[in-house]
C-alpha cells in the first residue's frame, strides 16, 4: 500500500525549521539521511566529487566527477532491458527504508540516493505510467512553484536521458547549482531572440550557448502552457512518428513568476558514448547537463575530457541549425495567431 511509504508526520518534525512544501522537502532528506544507510552513503560521497571549469564568452560548464553516476549514465534504456528489470521508481519495489511525501495523491517526493546535487530529488507518479511530458506538464510547473523557495525542477525525456523512460517523474535539485540558473539573464539579453514579448509572456530563442533552448517566461501558468502546448506540437513535426519529441526541461520559480527552458535534442548520447579505446567518454546528456553541469562517472573522462570535446558533445546532441531556425519562425507564428 502507498500509505506505507509515506513519511509520518512524527518522524518529519524533528528535521522541519518551515511550514510549506519546500521545507519539507528539506526535512525529509535530512530524515532518510539519519535513517536510511543508502541515501547516507551517497551523499556523504559528495564530499570526493572533483569540477573542472570550461570558460566560454560569458558563460562557463562545469564537469562533475561523480563515480555514484555510474547506475544512471550506464544505464540500459533499450526496450529488452527495461522489460527485463523491475521498475525501481514503483513504490512496491522501493527500499524498505525509503519514504517519502505524497504530493496531489498522484506523486511522490523522494530523496535520490545517488545524488547530483546537495538536495536531489526523484518526483515520481504512483502509477506505472511512461515518461511524458505532454499531459503531465501542469504538474510539473505545480512542483516548480511548490518546490520553488529551493530548488530548480527538471525532466528528461524518455530518450534524453531518463534513466527509468518507463516510469513518469521529474526531479528536483538545488537552485544556482546548474551554470543557467545564474546565467540565464545575461545570456538571453546577450544571445537571445525574443520571439513575443506580450503582456504577461515573453519567448525567446538562445544560440551561440553552445546548446540550443526555447525560454517561456510568465506569471500566468497558463500562457505557458499554451506557449508550451505550441512548441510542442512543432517539435512533433521534426520528430520521430510516435515518440514524444526529444527534450530536456527546467523550470526555475521565483517572485511568483516561471522561467521554462526547453532544450530540444538530436540524439541521446554522443558518438564518444559509444567509441572504444582512448576515444570513448562515458558521458550520457541529460537535463543536468544541458543546465551546464556534465556529469562524468569515471575518472579518466573527467581527467581528459577537452573543451573542444565538451563543444563537440553539445553539438551533436542539440537541435541542429536548420531545424532550430524552423523552430523559431513556427513558434513566432503560430504563437502570436493564437
Amino acid at each position: 500500500m502507498i500509505e506505507d511509504k509515506l513519511i509520518t508526520d512524527t518522524d518529519l518534525d524533528p528535521f522541519l525549521s518551515g511550514e510549506d512544501l519546500a521545507d519539507k522537502t528539506k526535512a525529509l532528506l535530512l530524515q532518510q539521511k539519519a535513517v536510511w544507510p543508502l541515501c547516507s552513503k551517497g551523499y556523504n560521497s559528495l564530499d570526493g566529487v572533483e569540477v573542472r571549469n570550461f570558460e566560454f564568452d560569458g558563460f562557463n560548464i562545469k564537469v562533475q566527477f561523480n563515480p555514484g553516476r555510474i547506475v544512471s549514465s550506464a544505464a540500459k534504456v533499450d526496450d529488452k532491458s527495461i522489460k527485463e528489470r523491475k521498475c525501481f521508481l514503483c513504490f512496491n519495489h522501493l527500499p524498505e527504508e525509503q519514504k517519502g511525501i505524497l504530493y496531489k495523491n498522484n506523486y511522490l517526493i523522494l530523496c535520490n540516493p545517488f545524488p547530483i546535487f546537495n538536495e536531489h530529488f526523484t518526483l515520481p507518479n504512483v502509477e506505472h505510467l511512461p515518461q511524458l511530458i505532454d499531459d503531465s506538464f501542469s504538474v510539473f510547473l505545480d512542483f516548480s512553484r511548490d518546490l520553488g523557495k529551493y530548488y530548480t525542477i527538471f525532466y528528461n525525456g524518455p530518450k534524453c536521458g531518463a534513466s527509468a523512460p518507463d516510469h513518469l517523474h521529474f526531479q528536483a535539485g538545488n537552485k544556482f547549482f546548474m551554470p543557467i540558473d545564474s546565467e540565464y539573464d545575461n545570456v538571453v539579453s546577450t544571445l537571445g531572440l525574443p520571439l513575443i514579448e506580450g503582456k504577461n509572456l515573453r519567448v525567446s530563442a538562445v544560440d551561440g550557448y553552445l546548446r540550443k533552448f526555447i525560454s517561456i517566461e510568465s506569471e500566468n501558468k497558463y500562457k505557458i502552457i499554451k506557449a508550451f502546448d505550441v512548441l510542442y506540437s512543432i517539435l512533433e513535426k521534426i520528430s520521430s512518428k510516435g515518440e514524444e519529441p526529444m527534450m530536456n526541461i527546467l523550470s526555475f520559480y521565483e517572485n511568483n513568476k516561471w522561467r521554462v527552458v526547453i532544450f530540444p535534442r538530436s540524439r541521446h548520447r554522443p558518438s564518444y558514448y559509444f567509441a572504444e579505446g582512448d576515444e570513448n567518454i562515458l558521458l550520457s546528456p541529460a537535463g543536468v547537463d544541458m543546465g551546464g553541469t556534465l556529469i562524468t562517472p569515471l575518472e579518466k573522462d573527467f581527467n581528459k575530457i577537452t573543451k573542444e570535446q565538451v563543444i563537440d558533445i553539445f553539438r551533436q546532441v542539440t537541435l541542429s541549425t536548420e531545424f532550430f531556425e524552423y523552430l523559431k519562425k513556427s513558434l513566432k507564428e503560430e504563437i502570436t495567431s493564437t
